[in-house]
């Protein structure tokens, strides 16, 4: 039977699904759950074409994994078939660890553990569900592989899933700042002492790409409205915890209820394959499903907040560049108390703050070197003629106080 397919892409067109493994990977149900995972989360209450999933980005990623890997082929890299199947799993379920809303519950839902932990250990499961292919696509998306290259291309300052991500989330939300030359960067990649490296001609192509990322986190997944919905969010699955915790929740969706009724370690899923099994089955859906019928709880702060989330009523949203004073913190749970009658612990739902950062260019990680036609290798940021991405390295920090609109401070 041919398995080979052909998808369309709203981004690069036609996109192959190259053999029998990668098609047997998308297939599975664990890889189409990502379908019902929202990749920008709750960004679509500020852009509402922000509705594309990890699913799609997955398998644009994976496309340009192959660009990538062809390209280097042509310019006498040796890359052996084995390698080349490796890379495109490893790329392919990069993202196979995300919960509910991507990047928003990792600090309510599963606190401590990062998606890429989740997904280290979902790729092992899939090595034994295809009994070994995957050693290979396992030690490249843990960097144990000693061609870092392979891992480079998957997770580094110049991987293919920014590439990805920037032009996919550009076009769902609209943000045109966000569209970058991939094509052009893929054609300028090369291998120098296993590393990923980029010929001099892409220095202004890599200048654009680092400040489409700046611009995009910003107007996009730090846009203070995005942050203001996920904080509700995480303040929403904080209360429904405490409450199943306390055996004060009964009413929540099946695959949801472990997860708010315990609090899960890394080794738990290791030693328990069975959890790992029932987090494969978590989607949004779970989560909204479980919020509309916590609309109607008997708890106040439950109810409330899963109304806001419901109805849209979002937090108010403050940005400074300097520390917000604690005496502006208390001042708001007091008048949350009185506003919502509730006592000053519960009144901490309401209100959120706390900081965030970017930086397009982190100089103290693995740089993005550039070949020179000399023959040399620099650093990106050392490049002549440059200071713009030298300027962009510099960490931006901004500090937000979340509280809900009805209350004025």
């Amino acid at each position: 039977m041919n398995k080979k397919k052909i998808l369309n892409d709203p981004i690069y067109g036609f996109i192959k699904i190259p053999d029998g493994l990668i098609f047997n990977i998308i297939e599975h149900p664990y890889f189409q759950r990502l379908r019902r995972i929202k990749q920008l989360g709750l960004t679509d209450y500020v852009y509402p074409g922000a509705m594309h999933t990890r699913f799609h980005h997955a398998l644009g990623a994976m496309h340009l994994m192959e660009q990538a890997l062809l390209n280097l082929r042509s310019k006498g890299i040796e890359i052996t078939e084995a390698e080349y199947e490796g890379a495109l799993a490893a790329i392919l379920l990069h993202d196979i660890g995300h919960g509910p809303f991507s990047h928003a519950l990792e600090e309510s839902l599963l606190q401590g553990i990062h998606h890429e932990q989740m997904s280290s250990l979902i790729i092992q499961l899939f090595n034994d569900i295809f009994d070994g292919r995957l050693r290979l696509a396992l030690k490249i998306f843990n960097r144990q592989y000693q061609r870092l290259f392979f891992s480079q291309l998957v997770a580094s300052q110049l991987d293919v899933d920014r590439l990805d991500y920037l032009n996919r989330d550009s076009y769902f939300t609209g943000v045109s700042e966000g569209k970058i030359g991939f094509d052009r960067i893929l054609k300028m990649l090369n291998v120098w002492e296993n590393e990923i490296v980029v010929e001099e001609k892409a220095i202004y192509s890599i200048e654009n790409f680092l400040s489409s990322r700046r611009l995009m986190y910003w107007q996009v997944y730090l846009h203070k409205t995005t942050v203001g919905t996920e904080k509700l969010l995480i303040q929403l699955i904080k209360r429904a915890k405490f409450l199943a915790q306390a055996g004060e929740l009964k009413t929540m969706n099946d695959a949801l209820r472990p997860f708010l009724q315990n609090n899960y370690s890394l080794a738990d899923f290791k030693n328990d394959p069975k959890l790992l099994h029932v987090y494969l089955s978590l989607d949004d859906h779970d989560i909204w499903g479980s919020v509309k019928i916590w609309k109607y709880h008997d708890d106040p702060v439950l109810s409330e907040l899963s109304r806001m989330l419901i109805e849209r009523d979002l937090f108010r949203v403050l940005m400074k560049n300097t520390p917000h004073q604690w005496s502006a913190r208390q001042e708001l749970l007091e008048k949350v108390g009185r506003q919502f009658s509730i006592p000053p612990p519960d009144a901490k739902y309401f209100v959120v703050d706390g900081f965030m950062s970017n930086a397009a260019y982190e100089m103290n990680q693995s740089t993005i070197n550039v070949m020179m036609k000399d023959g040399s290798i620099v650093d990106i940021a050392s490049a002549s003629d440059l200071p713009n991405i030298k300027a962009m390295s510099k960490i931006v920090r901004k500090y937000y106080l979340c509280w809900p609109k009805i209350v004025s401070l």
